[in-house]
C-alpha cells in the first residue's frame, strides 16, 4: 500500500496539463512498457543523466512509485550517470517532503539512501553511480536520457534495447538561492505528472 501522503499527491497531479509536444516525447516510453507488459516480460528502465544526483533519481523513484500505483507489475527502475557524484541532499529532501520515507544507510562522499514509497514494497536504493555500474542491468533495458548533456555526450549505451530522450531542466540552477526548494519540488512534480501519464496509459 503506497503511503497516504504520496497517494494524495498522485491524486492531485493533473496529466491534462501535459502539452502535446511532451506527450509525443513520452509516447516511445509508453510503447516500450506496453510491449513488455503485453509479452509478460520484465520492464527494466534505467534513467540516465550526467551526475546521477537529481533528475535521474527523481525519475527513477516516481516511475517505480507510479508503476506500483497503477499495478503494472514487473517494472524495475534504475538510475545512473555518465559519472558518479552523490545524490544531492535537496533531491532526497524533496522526496521526503512529498511523503517518501528516506533513511540514510551509509554516510560519506556518496551516501546510500533507502527510499520507501510503501510499507511492504522493496525500498529503492538511492546513490550515485555510473549507468553501467554493476548495480544496474547490463542488458534487456531501455535507457531514458533525462538530461540533454548526457544524451549528447553518451551516444552509445551498452546493453540497452532502446534509448529514449525525455529531458528535464536541471533544478541545480537554483542551488543556494531562495527558490531552491520551490524549484526542486516543481521539477519533482513535473516528473511525477509525466510518469503518471505514462503508466496510466498502460493496459495490464
Amino acid at each position: 500500500m503506497i503511503f497516504q501522503l504520496i497517494n494524495t499527491q498522485i491524486d492531485q497531479l493533473h496529466i491534462d496539463s501535459i502539452s502535446e509536444e511532451r506527450k509525443t516525447i513520452l509516447q516511445p516510453l509508453i510503447d516500450y512498457i506496453q510491449l513488455k507488459t503485453t509479452e509478460n516480460k520484465a520492464v527494466n528502465l534505467n534513467f540516465i543523466c550526467t551526475h546521477n544526483s537529481r533528475r535521474s533519481h527523481l525519475s527513477q523513484v516516481w516511475a517505480q512509485t507510479l508503476a506500483s500505483h497503477f499495478e503494472i507489475n514487473n517494472v524495475f527502475c534504475y538510475s545512473g550517470g555518465t559519472e558518479a557524484t552523490a545524490l544531492f541532499p535537496v533531491a532526497a529532501k524533496t522526496l521526503e517532503n512529498t511523503g517518501f520515507q528516506i533513511e540514510m544507510l551509509s554516510n560519506g562522499d556518496n551516501p546510500v539512501y533507502s527510499i520507501k514509497y510503501s510499507g511492504n514494497a522493496h525500498p529503492i536504493i538511492g546513490f550515485s553511480k555510473t549507468f553501467d555500474a554493476s548495480f544496474n542491468p547490463t542488458s534487456g533495458f531501455t535507457a531514458i536520457m533525462t538530461c540533454s548533456s548526457a544524451d549528447k555526450g553518451c551516444p552509445f549505451i551498452a546493453g540497452a534495447e532502446k534509448r529514449i530522450p525525455i529531458t528535464y531542466e536541471d533544478p541545480k540552477a537554483f542551488d543556494n538561492t531562495p527558490q531552491q526548494l520551490e524549484k526542486y519540488n516543481e521539477r519533482s512534480l513535473q516528473i511525477a505528472t509525466e510518469m503518471k501519464y505514462v503508466f496510466s496509459n498502460i493496459v495490464n
